[in-house]
């Protein structure tokens, strides 16, 4: 196995692109790779492509009609069908989608394909985590789910565990989807609350059905939850999950619209604290799944002070080369992006915070709203994996 973790990267990601007006700007997608390639990274992993999806591969996921119909509207936006979820004010189509989706996809089924194959231990890929389409449909910027196309790979291959944890801001509805009944997968999906927020599921009472009865777990956080109660949230429900399940391989999801800065969102969570999760997820990947760590990226939505910030962070933690938070933003990666943007780059690869929380064996208060909404994931989830909440 090598000792390098892999970076999926291909430029024509960027073509991506749901028009100028619209919040997934794929400037977001070449100002982190930007930053990574300022900060000596890509020299630190073996950086690859990979061939876009083929529909065999689509279909492990997608309806055969559904992936005809990005076909039409990719070829001619103006015949989106809307029925399909395309041609909406989420997911506005454009030429050549079919082409960029399947590519996106095919960086993160590459990327478990090389894990589970033994050629690298970790692989990222930043610009997936498109967690929202459906079997069906496109939904919330997504047409094809790529991680739930590379957790099907990664069945299709022979695993038997593979655990999705999914801390981007939104609930990962369409990977929980994919996987309802399928024991195989457990999806954990730390998000704001329902009420509050698309998609407006992911509550904690949604566990999953038929074999697959306990496989999904939803952690949904009150709107303004901040740094120490995310970090008490993941810690009191992800690890002894993933403990009792020992996936064989762990595909996490890193939307950084958990930021305090996003502008489409209600949490509070700083820079430091997603990437003390990253960090987490990279020590967990390690204890419990052989250090099997499919890293994906997500949502994100402040393209300029976070996203590249954040996304540089997890590929740092995962080629074991990690970028000190104290470090200085290189003024080549600020000319960058006054170049491309107009705007000024922040100076720091931190928000000055120093992430702590209380754990929860040490005791909850049950008056507390963050304390409510974990009590409420660990009835809901844990016995039917008979564990204690």
């Amino acid at each position: 196995m090598s000792g390098r973790a892999q970076l999926m990267w291909d430029d024509a990601v960027t073509g991506y692109d749901f028009g100028d007006a619209h919040p997934m700007d794929p400037v977001r997608l070449a100002l982190t790779m930007g930053l990574v390639r300022a900060f000596g990274l890509d020299t630190a992993v073996d950086l690859r492509s990979a061939k876009p999806v083929g529909d065999s591969t689509l279909r492990l996921v997608h309806r055969q009609d559904y992936v005809a119909a990005v076909r039409a509207a990719s070829a001619d936006p103006r015949s989106a069908d809307q029925s399909y979820g395309l041609g909406t004010v989420d997911d506005p189509a454009f030429a050549g989608m079919h082409e960029a989706s399947a590519l996106i996809a095919g960086l993160s089924v590459g990327a478990a394909e090389a894990v589970w194959r033994g050629e690298t231990e970790h692989a990222v890929n930043f610009t997936g985590g498109l967690h929202h389409a459906m079997p069906g449909s496109a939904a919330g910027f997504c047409v094809y789910n790529d991680p739930a196309l590379a957790i099907a790979r990664l069945l299709e291959l022979g695993a038997e565990r593979v655990a999705y944890v999914d801390v981007d801001v939104h609930h990962g509805d369409g990977v929980q989807a994919a996987f309802w009944e399928d024991p195989r997968v457990l999806t954990i999906s730390l998000h704001e609350h329902p009420r509050t927020l698309f998609p407006q599921t992911g509550w904690p009472e949604e566990t999953g059905s038929g074999a697959g009865e306990g496989a999904a777990v939803n952690v949904a956080l009150p709107a303004g939850t901040g740094d120490a109660g995310w970090l008490r949230a993941f810690h009191a429900v992800v690890p002894e999950l993933l403990a009792d399940f020992r996936p064989q391989v762990l595909v996490t999801q890193h939307g950084a619209d958990t930021h305090f800065e996003d502008p489409l969102a209600h949490l509070a969570v700083s820079l430091d604290a997603q990437r003390s999760v990253m960090e987490s997820c990279h020590e967990l990947a390690h204890r419990y799944a052989d250090g099997r760590w499919v890293a994906l990226g997500g949502g994100g939505y402040a393209v300029v002070d976070v996203v590249p910030r954040s996304w540089t962070h997890l590929v740092g933690i995962a080629a074991h080369a990690p970028v000190d938070p104290e470090s200085v933003v290189p003024p080549s990666w600020r000319d960058l992006v006054y170049a491309r943007t107009r705007q000024l780059g922040p100076g720091r690869m931190t928000d000055g915070r120093t992430p702590a929380w209380q754990a929860w064996e040490d005791g909850y208060d049950p008056a507390d709203r963050l304390d409510q909404a974990v009590l409420a994931s660990r009835k809901a989830a844990f016995p039917l994996r008979g564990l204690l909440t």
